[in-house]
């Protein structure tokens, strides 16, 4: 059967699929009327998060059984369209909870050391030995906001660095077993309490816009945010503003309300680290996200033998 692999896929997952009996089409850049084209006789359709699966390119493509997200959100397929045509859509969420956990670590630790702007003065010649403002981690207190399989990894890490973990999630009926020491908290206290906020939802119609002028003033003044998880969780032109106000000490952001940004206010201060939607941009990642992705296909294309 027919699978196009859009956004690029691992080699061991076309391998898998090949294997499978199945004819991979490989494809990038496509949106519209050609993926539309592409998909022309395919069962199965994997995407990562370049590719926009409208209504119009379910309705047109009748043999389209099967999209699955090589990757954790689905805000790139209209899935209302989907249940309509009756196609399955899938994804692979526990692929690449390692590579955001660390890259959430790894924007935080290089906001609060100020690691972008020393090495940018050395490069230039300059020696600022003593950076103004760099904080630690331990004893600090982190909310999370979202408690699945990657805000369990961020608290994993963070209880490694001896800060006070607390997680909102209303989700979860029953707090997961291994985390006693993150203390299960509301809303308004995940926001109350946090030297640092870290995002970890999904973005749709009820999680837009979840953190406004209204919840960063909820959080105590010096506080920094985290967002690897989407960028239209956060209201950009009220973070710009908190920072501006010296409200909010930083802010370390890997996705955005629209991608790429284009130029953004909050890219211009001197207290924002940001980076390209890296969370999931590791080898590792990719091809977990990848094999598994090649496995949901494989399970339900099954090809018939001999």
């Amino acid at each position: 059967m027919r699978v196009l692999a859009a956004d690029g896929l691992d080699s061991a997952a076309i391998l898998a699929l090949r294997e499978a009996g199945h004819e991979v089409i490989e494809a990038r850049a496509l949106q519209g009327a050609e993926l539309i084209r592409a998909l022309e006789g395919c069962r199965a359709l994997i995407v990562r998060g370049a590719t926009r699966v409208t209504a119009e390119v379910l309705e047109r493509t009748p043999t389209l059984k099967l999209v699955v997200r090589a990757g954790t959100g689905l805000d790139n397929v209209d899935l209302e369209a989907a249940k309509r045509r009756g196609v399955r859509v899938s994804n692979t969420p526990a692929a690449n909870a390692v590579s955001v956990a660390e890259l959430v670590f790894g924007l935080l630790i290089a906001l609060e050391r100020n690691i972008a702007s020393a090495s940018q003065a050395l490069r230039e010649g300059r020696w600022e030995k003593s950076a103004a403002g760099a904080r630690e981690l331990a004893g600090r207190r982190l909310s999370l906001m979202g408690f699945g399989r990657i805000g369990r990894e961020v608290a994993r890490r963070a209880i490694a660095f001896e800060m006070e973990v607390a997680a909102h999630d209303p989700l979860l009926d029953a707090w997961p077993p291994g985390f006693e020491r993150v203390s299960r908290v509301s809303f308004g206290d995940a926001l109350r309490r946090a030297d640092v906020l870290s995002l970890h939802v999904p973005l749709t119609s009820e999680s837009r816009g979840l953190i406004g002028a209204a919840e960063l003033a909820m959080l105590p003044e010096g506080a920094v945010i985290v967002n690897a998880a989407r960028g239209g969780l956060v209201d950009e032109v009220a973070l710009e503003a908190a920072l501006a106000s010296g409200r909010l000490r930083g802010a370390a952001l890997d996705v955005f309300a629209s991608e790429p940004p284009g130029r953004l206010a909050l890219l211009e201060r001197a207290n924002v680290i940001a980076t390209p939607h890296l969370g999931a941009s590791t080898l590792e990642a990719q091809r977990r996200a990848g094999l598994e992705a090649a496995a949901i296909v494989i399970a339900a294309l099954r090809v018939p033998r001999g």
